[in-house]
């Protein structure tokens, strides 16, 4: 039987953390019909269209991406390139508590574009022409109908979910509870969103996410004000069902990281717990020595509590930019989240200027220095890479301070005001910046590969390609006699101890399996990986926006058995009607079966 790709004597990874071993594969029907060894028969190459000569590289499972915030783009760019591109062929929506499920088009648009620094009016006019869904299996069917690139999994948003049965005004006010009425109405969507499908629900604690809009602007997120009792009240319908939770606790509040684990836990669930993924597990510099205890307290609180709780990881150095004050560590900050609070330029400048202002502000960031943060707050290790004067290019605002006798932040406010405020652009990496720490993080069992962001913060980072630098930094350090992984063990962290975590039916490449994967070049994993790039979005009005490139690592990606892009035919390209008239992903609902091992069941 002929087959519609060959991918010839390559190193194959099964995403189950199994010693790669040179296989051709051969696709059928948008499954792995055949892994042939060396010593096999032939894989028959007569009237397959896109036969790839992997001899030298790797053939793994499409990476997952289980924290993005594409919900508006997908709607506007179903292809979603800036994953695919680098090996990504399944990602989650709906984290963090922002989903577009529930929500009408403007509340959600509030909900999610400061949040996410996405342009609102984009996120607001892509719901406004594309919603036509009200209920949960709605929502699925018109997802699963795009022109999906890559495989779509989600989940249903606690602040979408709170916003629909409150209203976002109640749902944003300290005073209000859910009445037990409404309290019953959430659990009964939840309920409706698990039967369509969605993995589970998606929460956020910290109140440093502000809305956008004009209503209710820089109030905190809808699930920030939620009572124990109102969480408890949904994570029972998550435990009845089997599903999963992702969130994050209050740095602020110490108890509240507990509260995940005792509700998780199967001793007060009498026998069923609830899988919970957490925000973050990073070597923060604002906390040195918090990456020597959370992992050890992780692990003995899940022992000790029969919980199940893991923390997402990021496993590159967490780099920052930022457009003069646009960066969301500063609504850590009431006088951060006042400036940010203000759109006009001018009005902005102005409020910098303002010595009363200017006193609030250092009086908040020198305290904020004797608390937990995400950001460690040293002007010295923020430099500036663009700016109207020349001459601070390449500065850091702690030097320029030092050059001039003025506090830190004094410096930045002023060099933000005499250049325009967005004018300035700036850097620093906020965690996992010490290599020996980022390495045991990566082996750490309490945490999971998670928290790209891919799809938001467009102008702050750019972390698609994860995957691909993880990959790298494993094999470098092979090559250099320092191994801290293998690649097997890598690359199942990547896809198929992920998608077990998650429920979806995604991240392994044996026979049967469905065919997603990526055929990589060891020898494309260079500089170009880590390199710094901008493209112009035209869906986003033309904001550039940072991104990867790194197509020289990239031998093919392949979605539900098609090549999307690369390939035989067409290097570092996508196929021809990608993501517009061409469909390869799915949604991929909860609990689904695997439907290759199905299909290659029913042929035999």
């Amino acid at each position: 039987m002929s087959y519609d790709v060959i991918i010839r004597d390559g190193l194959w990874f099964d995403g189950m953390g199994s010693a790669p071993q040179t296989r051709t594969l051969g696709i059928r029907d948008g499954v792995v019909a055949a892994v042939a060894g060396p010593f096999d028969e032939p894989v028959d190459e007569t009237g397959c269209p896109e036969v790839i000569d992997a001899a030298g590289k790797w053939i793994v499972p499409g990476f997952i991406d289980v924290h993005t915030h594409y919900d508006a783009e997908v709607l506007l760019d179903p292809g979603l390139r800036e994953s695919v591109r680098h090996g990504v062929t399944t990602v989650l929506l709906g984290n963090c508590s922002l989903s577009t499920v529930y929500a009408n088009s403007e509340d959600a648009a509030d909900l999610f574009s400061r949040v996410e620094a996405v342009p609102r009016e984009y996120v607001y006019g892509a719901l406004d022409s594309s919603k036509t869904w009200s209920t949960a299996a709605e929502y699925v069917q018109a997802i699963d109908d795009l022109p999906l690139g890559p495989n779509i999994g989600s989940l249903l948003g606690h602040s979408d979910l709170r916003t629909a049965v409150l209203g976002l005004d109640r749902a944003t006010d300290d005073t209000v509870r859910p009445t037990d009425a409404e309290l019953e109405k959430m659990a009964a969507l939840l309920d409706e969103a698990l039967d369509a499908g969605v993995l589970g629900m998606s929460g956020m604690d910290a109140a440093i996410d502000k809305l956008d809009g004009e209503r209710y602007r820089s109030r905190a997120l809808p699930s920030t004000f939620a009572t124990w009792r109102e969480r408890r009240r949904l994570i029972k319908v998550l435990r009845k069902r089997g599903r999963m939770l992702q969130s994050a606790p209050d740095v602020e509040n110490p108890i509240s990281a507990l509260m995940f684990f005792l509700t998780s836990s199967r001793i007060f669930g009498r026998g069923k717990g609830v899988r919970m993924s957490l925000l973050v597990s990073a070597d923060a510099k604002s906390m040195p020595l918090a990456v020597h205890v959370m992992g050890p307290a992780t692990r003995l609180a899940n022992k000790l509590l029969r919980s199940s709780l893991r923390f997402q990881h990021l496993p590159v150095p967490f780099e920052l930019y930022s457009d003069g004050i646009d960066l969301p560590v500063f609504e850590e900050f009431g006088a951060g989240t006042a400036a940010l609070h203000l759109r006009d330029q001018l009005e902005r400048n102005e409020l910098l200027a303002d010595k009363e202002y200017r006193r609030r502000f250092r009086r908040q960031f020198d305290k904020l220095k004797l608390g937990p943060s995400l950001w460690h707050r040293d002007f010295h290790d923020a430099v500036i890479v663009e700016c109207p004067d020349k001459s601070l290019i390449g500065k850091s605002f702690g030097a320029i301070a030092d050059e001039r006798g003025l506090h830190p932040l004094d410096a930045f406010l002023d060099v933000l005001v005499e250049n325009g405020e967005r004018n300035v652009r700036w850097t620093t990496i906020v965690a996992n910046h010490r290599p020996k720490q980022l390495n045991k993080l990566a082996n750490d069992p309490s945490v999971h590969m998670g928290f790209s962001d891919a799809g938001a913060h467009l102008r702050n980072m750019a972390f698609y390609n994860f995957g691909l630098k993880l990959l790298k930094r494993t094999r470098d350090a092979d090559r250099a006699g320092t191994p801290f992984m293998s690649p097997q063990r890598a690359v199942h962290r990547l896809t198929g101890e992920l998608a077990e975590w998650f429920g979806l039916d995604a991240g392994t490449l044996r026979q049967g399996d469905r065919a997603d994967f990526v055929v990589i070049d060891p020898a494309g994993l260079d500089d170009a990986v880590d390199g710094y790039y901008e493209e112009a979005v035209p869906f986003y009005g033309g904001l550039r926006r940072m991104v990867n490139r790194n197509d020289d690592a990239i031998v093919a990606t392949g979605v539900n058995g098609v090549v999307v892009f690369g390939g035989s035919h067409s290097k570092g390209r996508f196929r021809d009607g990608y993501g517009q008239t061409v469909k390869s992903g799915r949604y991929l609902r909860a609990g689904q079966r695997r439907r290759g091992r199905v299909a290659l069941a029913a042929g035999a």
